[in-house]
């Protein structure tokens, strides 16, 4: 059976939006392919970032990114906008980020347990 291409690209998800959008989803991208090798999926209304699976979850703003991790727990940070029990040992976590400068160490440490549950 053949695949079908995707029909969206990564581009345009930053049509229209503020330079900080696009900077800040690269250094993103950056933080984490210095660790890992992830791959970018770009869907009709997010970018989601994959190992195996979806770790992580791109919609673009037009200044900021919603970004929705997978998390094994609940987390209690003032950076998370919302959290949604997906399954029974499943959590989206969903924060944004207004510049290159929230991909702190914080994030990285989420993103990190994301990327391990997306083997």
């Amino acid at each position: 059976m053949k695949e079908e291409p995707n029909a969206f690209d990564i581009k345009s998800h930053f049509d229209g939006k503020g330079e900080v959008v696009r900077q800040t989803y690269d250094e993103l991208l950056k933080v984490l392919r210095k660790r890992y090798p992830i791959t970018e999926n770009p869907k009709k209304k997010s970018i989601h970032l994959m190992h195996a699976t979806t770790l992580a979850g791109v919609t673009t703003r037009q200044n900021c990114l919603i970004l929705t991790i997978k998390s094994d727990c609940m987390l209690t940070s003032p950076r998370i906008r919302k959290s949604e029990q997906v399954s029974r040992n499943r959590f989206h976590l969903k924060l944004k980020l207004s510049s290159p400068a929230d991909v702190n160490p914080e994030l990285i440490g989420w993103l990190v347990n994301a990327y391990s549950l997306s083997a």
